[in-house]
């Protein structure tokens, strides 16, 4: 196949998986979320399972914003360093998040077993490669300081990963046991129809244009004249929280990916690994359940969605630059290349938690690398959200820290 498109891998790969109405009527509920990709999904699961009366509403069709265009790769590492983010905000904090992303890759495998899912979840290890001799002496650093945390980690020499999977021209690395890879659009698509089945209602391109604050309640009026009465409203929408929220708590930054059938040949264990580097921006690298190499990186700020496009081209090119670094005998033929766009927050975590100006609201936006990993932690922190209690890690993700 050489089917160069910019449109998102996982969206043209899985095709029209599900279609949804959009709302023609004024409807009430307990809980109403905003956002249908796998965040969305995965709170909907979650307040369904707990007798919430729910209903979810989004302004595109189901899971065609970001969950099309993520790389889905399921890591625990975070895009700050363990060491580094000890230092913003004590190990007890971070620990604890990069622990809860941990377990965020336990609880996605647990989930779709339980739901029998065809999402490709697969157990995969993580290598994480200094790129340059100068990021090898912090690489090591970081190293230590997780395995002093209790994590499942390997130092590997150079050459022990020429050795292991053929990648030359790196400065040694971090081999975690601790990793997966999934199809989130898919995995988002089988959520949904599990909860519809139990009580869950979806309107696609329907969006939010107003909201009334009552006491006890919100009053939400959507781009067609109809309204939703919700006691608690739940925000799932990503970067596009930029729009509602207005202080400069995210930046928005555009990713670039690149697909390809492979030559499993010229690689050693890449199935069962992910792969990144130190490079500022990072190179990442995985492959997906039909058997194709993904690699991405090339991530630079955002400013809009036109811009972003112009470039594919030469991000492509930029890509298999960094590729060839590593593997210079591999040629690699694009299928398809595509853009997308996400949050990175100073600190690498997410923001989770209530807003003084949204009353009966509150906020999963996990960003970054680990959104959905991030997203999976926010299931039980909404949970006790809605009972009107904290999570330990309320105070590490809450808006103003």
């Amino acid at each position: 196949m050489n089917l160069k498109s910019n449109e998102p891998f996982w969206l043209l790969k899985n095709g029209l998986i599900a279609s949804y109405p959009s709302l023609k009527s004024n409807e009430e509920c307990d809980v109403l979320i905003v956002g249908g990709g796998i965040t969305g999904s995965l709170i909907a699961h979650q307040m369904v399972a707990e007798g919430y009366k729910t209903i979810l509403i989004d302004k595109r069709e189901i899971c065609n914003g970001s969950t099309s265009a993520t790389t889905s790769m399921l890591q625990y590492e975070i895009d700050i360093p363990l060491f580094d983010l000890i230092e913003k905000i004590g190990k007890k904090g971070a620990v604890r998040s990069y622990k809860a992303c941990s377990d965020a890759i336990d609880k996605i495998e647990n989930l779709s077993e339980k739901i029998k899912s065809n999402s490709g979840f697969k157990r995969k290890k993580s290598l994480y490669f200094a790129s340059g001799k100068k990021d090898s002496k912090w690489l090591k650093k970081e190293f230590e300081i997780r395995k002093s945390a209790g994590f499942d980690v390997k130092w590997l020499e150079s050459e022990e990963i020429v050795e292991q999977f053929g990648f030359e021209n790196t400065f040694g690395g971090i081999l975690s046991k601790q990793g997966a890879s999934i199809d989130a659009f898919k995995f988002s698509h089988e959520l949904f129809k599990l909860n519809i089945k139990k009580g869950l209602r979806i309107f696609d391109k329907t969006e939010m244009v107003n909201i009334e604050y009552h006491k006890g309640y919100n009053l939400v009026s959507t781009d067609q004249g109809y309204q939703i009465k919700a006691k608690k409203i739940i925000y799932c929408i990503g970067y596009e929280s930029k729009t509602l929220i207005k202080e400069n708590f995210v930046n928005l930054k555009s990713t670039y990916a690149a697909v390809s059938e492979i030559d499993k040949t010229k690689f050693k264990n890449i199935t069962s690994t992910l792969v990144w580097n130190t490079d500022k921006p990072y190179m990442y690298m995985r492959t997906t359940d039909d058997g194709r190499l993904l690699i991405g990186g090339g991530d630079e700020d955002f400013y809009n969605a036109e811009k972003r496009d112009a470039i594919l081209n030469k991000k492509e090119k930029e890509i298999l630059k960094n590729l060839k670094k590593i593997k210079p005998d591999y040629k690699f033929y694009t299928d398809f290349v595509w853009a997308g766009t996400f949050g990175e927050t100073k600190d690498g975590l997410p923001y989770i938690g209530e807003h003084d100006k949204f009353k009966n609201s509150y906020f999963v936006l996990g960003f970054g690398g680990n959104g959905i990993t991030f997203s999976v932690t926010g299931m039980e922190m909404a949970s006790l959200f809605m009972q009107g209690k904290k999570h330990p890690l309320s105070r590490y993700f809450k808006f103003g820290r």
